[in-house]
């Protein structure tokens, strides 16, 4: 159940941190979504962070790894797990699998809403 905890709380402060900083950001830029854009890439950032330094120097309990990377960069950005999703399959040297998976995730992702708002659109447009 400490790991659930751990999870959730995470999640719960990186949706906050998400909140705060995309709208900070988000309110001084133009049309373009700055605020998410720097969200995604300092999310990547940190996820490498946290990763390689628990791999090689620190040793963090399974809790406090799925605090700070499930929890409080899922919670913030989905976008760093899936950036390390991507990095471990090139690593792997899988690469026909991670250009599947990094193109069939936005593709089929952007599709998913536009199939999403088409539905709601048709039934209550």
């Amino acid at each position: 159940m400490g790991m659930v905890f751990a999870v959730g709380v995470g999640g719960g402060l990186g949706a906050l941190a998400r909140y705060f900083i995309a709208g900070a950001i988000q309110s001084a830029a133009t049309v373009f979504p700055w605020g998410i854009f720097v969200v995604n890439i300092s999310g990547g950032l940190l996820m490498g962070l946290i990763v390689e330094a628990s791999a090689l120097k620190l040793n963090l309990s399974p809790d406090l790894r799925a605090f700070l990377t499930v929890g409080i960069l899922g919670g913030y950005t989905t976008f760093s797990t899936f950036s390390l999703d991507s990095v471990l399959l090139l690593q792997k040297g899988q690469y026909a699998q991670a250009a599947f998976y990094v193109i069939g995730s936005v593709v089929l992702s952007i599709l998913a809403l536009i199939a999403g708002l088409w539905i709601v659109r048709a039934a209550y447009g």
